[in-house]
């Protein structure tokens, strides 16, 4: 019989890692099937290393066809990504790469990121900076979220990354009289800004910016395009400036 004459770490590990390419089991017959089950489970309980090796290599499959899926989707999406118009844009604007920030006020890891994103933008200092707000933890983040791009159309870019970074500072509930004494401190027009909160024009950006997400298969915060590549989660900067020497490597 043939499978006499196969070695059984062979066998065992093209059915962890190969399924499409592992024996035809159909053609066996049930002796042969269960002769076949035995020495498979008793090598593997001899050898367990061999199903962490399995796995490790499944898991570096899966890992890189997942990063180029997402690469795919950066390539697809790179015009609302980088220059959809309305965005705020910090940084470097010339710089040779843009980073791009999907944050809610609300998230802590999106406030444990900004002085890893500071320490980014002032050790590499040709990096462009993109903020996409992305309220997804509650009223409590679309309110602050429509705050902050209120005011930006109310009083410019400037304001608004003042008022960006008070409310990653904030650690209460944000409702109007919190929102107006926030614009008061920065002696801002409360009135206009709580009053264009609510505009079509605020609207329209906070869904277009929840669509490119969707798109992006986004479902976290913060989540960051550097480059061509996307990173899904908080990263340090030094992990960040790595990533941008990659990036800029692999354009030669």
């Amino acid at each position: 019989m043939i499978l006499r004459h196969a070695a059984p770490a062979l066998l065992g590990l093209s059915l962890l890692t190969s399924p499409a390419q592992a024996l035809d089991l159909n053609a066996m017959t049930e002796t042969e099937k269960a002769e076949f089950g035995a020495q498979v489970r008793e090598y593997l309980l001899k050898n367990p290393d061999v199903i962490i090796e399995a796995i490790n290599i499944l898991e570096q499959r899966n890992a890189a066809a997942e990063a180029e899926t997402d690469k795919e989707l950066v390539a697809a999406n790179v015009d609302k990504l980088f220059n959809d118009g309305y965005s705020w844009v910090g940084g470097n604007p010339e710089g040779d790469i843009t980073l791009v920030e999907f944050m809610d006020y609300r998230c802590g890891y999106c406030r444990r990121a900004v002085p890893e994103v500071a320490r980014l933008l002032s050790e590499d200092g040709n990096i462009r900076l993109v903020i996409k707000e992305f309220p997804i933890l509650g009223d409590a983040s679309v309110l602050s979220s429509r705050f902050a791009v209120a005011t930006k159309h109310v009083a410019g870019d400037d304001a608004y990354k003042q008022v960006h970074d008070a409310l990653l500072e904030f650690s209460g509930d944000p409702s109007e009289v919190t929102l107006r004494r926030i614009s008061d401190g920065l002696g801002l027009d409360s009135d206009a800004i709580i009053a264009a909160m609510d505009s079509e024009q605020v609207t329209d950006e906070i869904s277009q910016t929840r669509a490119l997400a969707q798109r992006m298969q986004i479902s976290g915060t913060p989540s960051f395009v550097l480059g061509t590549e996307m990173l899904r989660g908080y990263l340090s900067a030094d992990q960040m400036l790595q990533i941008a020497e990659g990036v800029r490597a692999d354009r030669g």
